[in-house]
């Protein structure tokens, strides 16, 4: 069958078989079929769309397109989470070792970040020593020590998403649900996990600004995941502000043993209680879907458990020895981890109460400090990024820390201005918007 044949089916609004699909996407991965081609059949989609059987096939051709990880020599049910991003989201370096603590294989496959603030394996780097790069023996032998290993991708792992997610960032192609669906589970899926929990997030920090939106790509991977036999559930979380206080890759670590460590403050600022509670959600949800409990709130009680008893934080330093790293980080963060030169605060003008807090500049300071990368060779500063201080219906008097700013050489001014411009601080018996955590779920009987 012809790519030519493919595209125009698809630009007529025709549904594509999954032999079809699987020729395309191959034959694209392989080098068969050009960009010019590939970037037309992506339009197409774009515009026309895909229904549940088409993006089911498609994230199939992807898997199939490289390695999968074969995780059976594991025992239990391995779990993953895949979050579709946000600033503060530090749910990850948490959750990991709260689920190992609770007796949940953890095998997790995870990336670098493009945009405000470093991904997972940015975070962990930022810890002297740690590596990320593991191969597949290790990771699988580490997994079965200890519970718990979060390893960069190998290269050979979905390559067709890699290739094809690179064009759809130059041709105006990102946004299609049946594309983002299909990008996301065909590297959980290869990443072997028998149960996968995403965590769509929404709001204005989010890629996904509204919650009609996010049901949508939710809705889409719960599909996917049970159609290609994988238990799969979706929480939907809001992101209109930061989820953790701190915004910056060692800055993130150092909330994140904070909160394994049951503190309330991690040393430069409050701990913040949403990053604590989401987790805790997302662990009750996994552990019931991996049978440990037999509903969500008793899945609930036993995270709290292992959370308040110090197993997840012995698990996290464990995890973290395992992989090279300095495993002090678990007892004293600020010693161990890189710290910048400078640390100001940005203060407040007016008395009032925040009544708004944009989580989208909030992450944009900190990638102007160096937190993020706007292209993949981009180096990412470890120490630098915002911590919050005031968060959404917080009061406020004159002079008062909003935030603060932990800079090195670039971005200071710029970032304090912004910071400052994050917040909305309304002057007397303001109406304080409540702003739901968890926003709804969406489980495969949906």
């Amino acid at each position: 069958m012809r790519a030519y044949d493919i595209i125009a089916k698809k630009r007529d609004g025709q549904a594509l078989t999954g032999e079809e699909i699987r020729a395309f996407i191959h034959g694209y991965a392989q080098g068969d079929i050009p960009d010019y081609q590939a970037a037309a059949w992506s339009m197409a989609v774009y515009l026309k769309g895909m229904n549940v059987q088409e993006t089911a096939a498609l994230t199939e051709a992807m898997v199939t397109s490289g390695e999968q990880m074969d995780l059976s020599a594991i025992d239990g049910v391995k779990v993953d989470k895949h979050s579709t991003g946000g600033v503060g989201d530090t749910t990850t370096l948490i959750l990991a070792p709260l689920l190992s603590a609770m007796a949940l294989p953890v095998a997790k496959m995870s990336g670098r970040g493009l945009g405000h603030t470093g991904g997972t394996l940015d975070k962990l780097e930022s810890i002297p020593a740690m590596k990320v790069g593991l191969s597949t023996d290790e990771f699988i032998d580490q997994v079965q020590r200890i519970g718990i290993a979060v390893a960069g991708q190998t290269a050979n792992l979905v390559p067709a998403d890699k290739k094809l997610y690179a064009l759809r960032d130059v041709t105006a192609t990102v946004e299609s649900i049946p594309l983002i669906a299909s990008s996301v589970m065909s590297k959980k899926l290869a990443s072997g996990a028998d149960a996968i929990l995403l965590d769509v997030k929404v709001g204005r920090a989010a890629f996904m600004k509204t919650k009609e939106e996010a049901l949508k790509l939710a809705q889409a991977m719960v599909d996917i995941g049970s159609r290609l036999g994988r238990r799969t559930m979706a929480l939907l979380t809001s992101m209109e502000q930061p989820l953790g206080n701190a915004v910056g890759n060692a800055l993130e670590v150092a909330e994140a043993v904070a909160t394994l460590a049951n503190q309330s403050d991690c040393g430069f600022g409050p701990v913040s209680a949403e990053l604590k509670k989401v987790t805790l959600e997302l662990a009750a949800r996994l552990a019931w879907m991996a049978g440990k409990a037999s509903s969500v709130e008793e899945a609930m009680v036993l995270a709290e458990e292992k959370l308040s008893s110090g197993e997840a934080l012995a698990r996290f330093r464990l995890f973290v020895e395992a992989q090279g790293g300095d495993g002090r980080v678990a007892e004293n963060p600020e010693e161990i981890l890189p710290r910048s030169t400078y640390r100001e605060p940005v203060r407040a003008e007016k008395a009032g109460v925040v009544t708004s807090l944009d989580g989208l500049i909030i992450g944009q300071a900190a990638a102007l400090l160096g937190a993020g990368r706007s292209k993949k060779e981009d180096a990412v500063d470890p120490a630098v990024g915002v911590v919050i201080h005031k968060r959404i219906g917080d009061p406020i008097e004159p002079g008062d820390v909003l935030a603060e700013i932990f800079a090195n050489d670039r971005g200071r001014d710029e970032a304090k201005q912004l910071v400052r411009s994050a917040y909305t601080i309304s002057v007397g018996s303001a109406q304080v918007p409540i702003l739901p955590l968890i926003l709804g779920e969406v489980r495969p009987e949906q």
